[in-house]
């Protein structure tokens, strides 16, 4: 199925055109700080799947061209990013900056982006006041954590996903830390639903591509990852409990370039989603570190 967040916090299914509101499932008020309503449904998806279809029979629908959908997470208990995990990415990073091979995903690991970043497929991609940047599209399939736990084995990953959903990882290119470069306010579009992992494509055959102004810049499939999507939950549950709701970013295919306001960024993931966002110039974002080089020193992370 397909379950999105929608008109200020209503968790939903997405059946056909409309949209069914699954309100009598949720534990958590639509409008409750902070906004952990699809993380307690996700959390709660077995013990209601019994309740489900009277739930779906019954709820209130509204044409999904009607809805303002969101982030279907908006307040995960984290975001866990892999850097440089296709091959190709790889080189083309290796050949503008000179990275060294403990830069790949197997030998660099991941790293955390913060939650305030995700937005929605209904919100633009605002670029910060900082001049002389360029800001960079990264077009990637967000997997989404189901069961939660720690030291999750390899064989038994696949068992702790929930599902899929499109994910632009932004980011601002120069020496700064990475996770200030792609925290940024809208820098981590999301959406723009899950599919359930049961309709999806298998996880080692999805493909995606980005373009800019109808233009492809990036195509690649799950097939070309370097560190797989087993490989991921047993690398990064190997450090810290994962949680439902727990999203993980899987890196971006080679093509990574400039967007500038009024640009209009589309993903497409073969039988995940699509989104189309607007890129705007925002106010916010200036301060002085932004002014102590733009240039990345070679090696420094992408």
């Amino acid at each position: 199925m397909r379950f999105v967040t929608f008109d200020g916090g209503a968790v939903g299914a997405v059946l056909g055109a409309e949209v069914v509101d699954l309100s009598c499932l949720a534990t958590t008020a639509r409008d409750a700080f902070p906004p952990t309503g699809m993380v307690r449904f996700i959390a709660d998806y077995q013990a209601n799947l019994a309740r489900l279809p009277d739930a779906l029979a019954r709820g209130a629908r509204k044409p999904l061209s009607a809805c303002r959908l969101q982030a279907p997470i908006l307040w995960p208990n984290k975001i866990v990013a892999y850097p440089a995990n296709y091959h190709a990415h790889f080189e083309e990073m290796k050949n503008k900056t000179g990275l060294i091979s403990t830069f790949k995903a197997d030998g660099q690991g991941f790293f955390l982006k913060a939650n305030s970043s995700l937005s929605g497929p209904s919100d633009p991609i605002v670029l910060p006041n900082v001049a002389g940047r360029e800001i960079h599209h990264e077009c990637e399939l967000a997997v989404i954590i189901g069961a939660g736990g720690r030291n999750i084995p390899r064989a038994a990953a696949m068992q702790h996903i929930f599902g899929y959903a499109c994910l632009l990882d932004i980011v601002i290119r120069g020496k700064e830390e990475r996770v200030m470069r792609k925290s940024f306010d809208s820098f981590c579009p999301l959406g723009p639903w899950i599919i359930t992992q049961d309709e999806a494509p298998p996880a080692d055959a999805i493909a995606m591509r980005l373009s800019v102004n109808g233009v492809e810049r990036q195509s690649a499939n799950t097939r070309h990852l370097i560190v797989d999507i087993p490989e991921m939950i047993r690398m990064a549950s190997s450090v810290m409990t994962l949680y439902p709701g727990d999203i993980i970013a899987t890196g971006t295919p080679a093509g990574v370039g400039p967007i500038a306001p009024g640009d209009r960024v589309s993903i497409h993931i073969e039988g995940i989603g699509a989104m189309d966002l607007d890129v705007v110039q925002g106010e916010d974002g200036a301060h002085e570190v932004w002014n102590k080089g733009a240039e990345k020193p070679q090696g420094a992370p992408p």
